[in-house]
């Protein structure tokens, strides 16, 4: 009986690792194009970056400049398990509701005024938690939670947020629902939401932009 137990608590440890990035087997495993595959060609460029702020002309009035793994932006990311995100917000910017399927973020803002939360789960009653952060000031958004962040601020905000996965994803809640390929039927939004058809319908002929 024993021995079973331990058997089943080893055999859920092993699917919940497997779930996340999966730790390095040597000090690095740069991104490489297939010719380029020689570890003794990496170089410092390798792991080096440079962030330009992001374009606010948009109608959410902030955007999202990922740093992720890939041949031409920051290769010696890859297998590191992290990855981090610019983000740049105009007046009243915002990052809408959203959320990273695979990692948990930690934010810290760099210059400005941010609003920022995130809801619980359904099993934990869908509690909401905000802040008001200033400069200097650091939050964290727990793993696959929906989240947001708002400049509150009377001039432009910056933050840099860090996730635990070289490859977070993003899910923004509007996008998903409203803009769905293809379309989720109306029925089941005007279902779901318990409003009328057109209510919907408008919603899903709205552009909705992406700020990530």
């Amino acid at each position: 009986m024993v021995v079973c137990l331990l058997v089943a608590i080893l055999a859920l440890t092993s699917s919940v690792v497997s779930a996340y990035d999966p730790s390095p087997l040597q000090d690095f495993c740069v991104a490489a194009k297939e010719k380029d595959g020689d570890p003794k060609l990496v170089k410092p460029e390798d792991f080096f970056l440079h962030v330009e702020p992001g374009n606010t002309d948009n109608p959410n009035n902030a955007q999202v400049t990922p740093v992720s793994v890939s041949v031409d932006q920051l290769p010696g990311l890859n297998t590191l398990g992290i990855s981090l995100a610019r983000i740049d917000f105009a007046p009243k910017g915002i990052n809408p509701p959203h959320t990273h399927p695979r990692a948990s973020e930690i934010l810290i803002v760099l210059e400005g005024t941010l609003y920022v939360g995130f809801v619980t789960s359904n099993q934990d009653g869908n509690r909401l938690f905000t802040k008001v952060l200033n400069k200097g000031d650091v939050f964290v958004f727990p793993i696959g939670l929906i989240h947001f962040q708002l400049n509150v601020g009377y001039g432009n905000a910056v933050a840099i947020a860090a996730l635990g996965s070289q490859n977070a994803g993003t899910i923004t809640i509007a996008n998903a629902l409203f803009k769905a390929n293809p379309p989720i039927s109306p029925e089941v939004l005007t279902k779901a939401f318990q409003v009328d058809q057109k209510l919907i319908d408008d919603l899903q002929k709205k552009s909705w932009y992406d700020t990530n």
